[in-house]
């Protein structure tokens, strides 16, 4: 196997194609460069150079019936799975953090409904960082990145992956992404 460089952005773009989990790079190139065999016959025609838009923040977009542009969030999500600033985050709480503000990102609206999860004791979003001192005395509460919502931190990384398969799951998220995106916590 040969390695390549490719820069972020189309970096970016291959992880958005992907059509299944555990869907390799050479995979994803294959199907989206390679001909099939009944156009091999006919000379193609010069391609025109095809200038791919900038997404802002990578996000990945498709048209639904309407033409109106919807994220897909299942892409976004593995795409963020894959991604090199993921990958870079050494500890639990660096990934929880990551992946609570991709959710607010990809739906925003979804986020605010969903966080409204708590435990038996404890509140885990809230929109002051008082709200979660005042629900517990250790909470250690963060800001979530990017987001208007704070988070408490101070629970082990099981919690921390049954915070997230609530919020996915209010969020309305498939069981097969969410429990790859958990997984990774």
């Amino acid at each position: 196997m040969k390695t390549i460089e490719v820069d972020d952005e189309l970096y970016r773009y291959i992880a958005s194609q992907t059509q299944h989990i555990g869907e390799s790079a050479s995979d994803i190139l294959r199907r989206l460069l390679m001909m099939p065999q009944e156009n091999l016959q006919v000379a193609p025609a010069p391609a025109p150079e095809v200038v791919m838009p900038v997404r802002p923040r990578g996000i990945v977009v498709s048209k639904d019936a309407g033409n109106a542009p919807q994220v897909d969030r299942v892409k976004e999500m593995r795409s963020l799975l894959i991604s090199d600033e993921f990958a870079a985050q050494e500890k639990a709480i660096g990934r929880f953090m990551m992946i609570l503000s991709s959710l607010y990102r990809i739906d925003s609206q979804g986020f605010t409904e969903a966080a409204a999860i708590k435990g038996r004791t404890r509140v885990y979003f809230a929109d002051k960082e008082e709200t979660l001192l005042a629900s517990g005395k250790t909470t250690k509460p963060k800001a979530i990145p990017e987001t208007p919502f704070w988070v408490i931190t101070n629970t082990n990384t099981d919690r921390k992956r049954q915070m997230v398969e609530q919020l996915m799951t209010k969020m309305g998220f498939g069981g097969d992404i969410t429990e790859k995106v958990c997984g990774e916590i």
